[in-house]
């Protein structure tokens, strides 16, 4: 197929990558631990861990790993939040040979349960917090070894007590549990874990790039769960997209090792996480950010030192620009806004120009493909409404629904193909077979148009797409629009079953203008809308259901009456 996007690449931005530079994703860890032992590679509650004492620590856990007698490959669960001992565990299981299973901490024991079991997990790392989750539903899984974490495990030794001590008795964020203990299952404590680890040897990863790295499991909004193999290949060549790709942005900082990048999106995402290996082969270093729904912490933290990458969702870029703290950060060092995860408004992004002086440039990715597919060029100086074009390696068909590549120009669902892209769905045979056509592409349920510069634009889901009187109307579309109405924070559009017209327009906002009447919002809708788009039902809210990323979620929205 021609790849039309390429002649609109920046200069020296490659057209390829070469995963196959590595024998595995271990490997290139490792060459970054020793390389850059020296340097800072994450800041937590200002205490700051080094490449040397990530290789240090990582090596400990995962020979302690080691010597549980846990066969090659197996799946070690990881329900940790942004705190250091998340890229600790996570490395060292890389590096001992077995596979990581990320877990959102916040998941219900029945979403918890789903993923142990499906995954088949024998290990977690978890920190004490979300240990009662756990509680109820370990008898029902393989889990034979639990590591429990505390907050301050890796955050020197008084102060690191100190704020477990404070989590614990004055927060009171840890209820009590119990996890039962048998013959064959055992708890013990990160630090336990750690120290016997450390008078070990690690034995190096018999892993290769074609081994399992990642079970990464799908949001599951719209039933469970499903976990995505991606390979070390696959996450190798994603690391190396994502460095071609986003190095420009860095050229005034002159050594990309010295870009600080704010880590909020939580770690055990696909975004968050890709962003996270970025850094450890650009040997940069993370501000972790454990709890960024404490904005006002959040906003402190950024006041403390220069930052120049910003990876965010959507929603977490329009809080911030809420609060009124925040137009008094520093952000003269701020190369790259990156939004990616759910679509961007144009409201919020001409805010957010307004206020930083850095123009928000949006991607698009799926836990599937590693969160690579495409980009706007990472230089841009305004929002360009696309989601840009496919990154090096990758190739992007428009087709319809028996899989059949579209002209240029025409509306259909968006497919990508490239080494990032996973393997299948584990222990889903028939799931896979049907997310890949015949040619190989894997297909998103996103539908989209290209324009002749290779540049894509997402109408809206293919599930979400609203039928007015057999008129396609793109939840999208609406919300982008109404974002631009003075006084809406944000909003999300769903259909609503209508006698006369199938569906009709409901539009759901959360406001900061108090004035502001439904009439308003008609009649903006109105003049910016063709008559079938303009909602029908409007409400207000203070504020929208959302996953923990940051994604609105509509799927709720639909449950609620009229």
């Amino acid at each position: 197929m021609e790849k039309y996007w390429l002649k609109s690449y920046p200069d020296g931005v490659p057209h390829d990558v070469d995963p196959g530079q590595y024998r595995s994703l271990a490997q290139l860890l490792e060459e970054s631990f020793k390389k850059n032992a020296a340097r800072p590679f994450s800041v937590c509650m200002e205490r700051w861990m080094t490449y040397g004492q990530l290789d240090e620590f990582s090596a400990a856990l995962g020979a302690w790993l080691q010597a549980q007698g846990l066969e090659p490959g197996a799946r070690v669960a990881i329900m940790l939040p942004n705190i250091p001992q998340f890229p600790v565990t996570m490395a060292a299981v890389l590096r001992a040979g077995y596979t990581c299973v990320n877990v959102n901490p916040l998941y219900t024991a029945r979403e918890l349960e789903h993923q142990l079991t499906d995954s088949g997990a024998v290990v977690i790392v978890i920190l004490e917090n979300f240990a009662k989750t756990l509680e109820e539903v370990i008898s029902r899984t393989a889990v034979k070894r639990v590591v429990v974490a505390s907050m301050g495990d890796l955050l020197g030794f008084w102060f690191g007590r100190w704020i477990t001590f404070a989590v614990r008795h004055l927060a009171k964020m840890v209820p009590a549990y119990r996890l039962p203990l048998s013959a064959d299952r055992q708890v013990t404590t990160f630090r336990k874990a750690i120290a016997d680890g450390a008078s070990m040897v690690l034995k190096p990863s018999p892993q290769t790039l074609d081994s399992l790295a990642f079970l990464q499991y799908t949001g599951g909004t719209t039933g469970l769960s499903k976990g995505a193999e991606l390979t070390h290949r696959n996450i190798v060549a994603a690391i190396l997209q994502a460095e071609a790709w986003f190095t420009p942005a860095l050229k005034r900082i002159g050594d990309p090792g010295k870009t600080n990048s704010i880590a909020a999106l939580p770690l055990y995402h696909i975004f968050a996480l890709t962003l996270c290996l970025l850094a450890i082969r650009w040997g940069s270093h993370l501000t972790l950010i454990p709890n960024p729904r404490d904005f006002g912490k959040f906003i402190e933290v950024l006041k403390k030192r220069p930052f120049h990458l910003f990876p965010a969702v959507n929603t977490l870029f329009n809080a911030l620009l809420q609060h009124p703290q925040f137009k008094s950060v520093d952000f003269s060092q701020l190369c790259l806004s990156q939004a990616g995860g759910m679509a961007a408004s144009e409201g919020t992004a001409r805010q957010w120009q307004q206020v930083t002086g850095c123009a928000m440039v949006e991607g698009w990715g799926m836990s599937e493909t590693c969160a690579i597919g495409t980009n706007n060029i990472v230089t841009s100086k305004e929002f360009t409404g696309t989601i840009g074009l496919p990154l090096p390696g990758i190739e992007i068909a428009i087709k319809d629904d028996q899989g059949v590549s579209l002209p240029l120009g025409e509306h259909g669902e968006i497919c990508i193909k490239g080494p990032n892209v996973m393997r299948g769905y584990y222990k889903q045979p028939a799931e896979t077979q049907q997310a890949f056509t015949a040619d190989g592409f894997v297909r998103t349920g996103d539908i989209g148009i290209m324009d002749p510069r290779g540049y894509i634009k997402i109408v809206d889901r293919k599930k979400d797409m609203i039928n007015v009187s057999g008129f396609n109307v793109f939840p999208n579309e609406l919300e982008n629009v109404i974002s631009l109405c003075p006084g809406v924070v944000e909003c999300a559009a769903i259909g609503v079953a209508d006698e006369k017209q199938g569906e009709t327009i409901k539009i759901y906002i959360v406001k900061n203008d108090p004035t502001l009447s439904e009439e308003d919002v008609a009649k903006f809708c109105r003049q910016n809308l063709t008559g079938y788009k303009v909602p029908k039902y409007i409400e207000f809210r203070d504020e929208l259901p959302k996953t923990n990323v940051g994604k609105i979620l509509r799927r709720e929205l639909r449950t609620a009456k009229v």
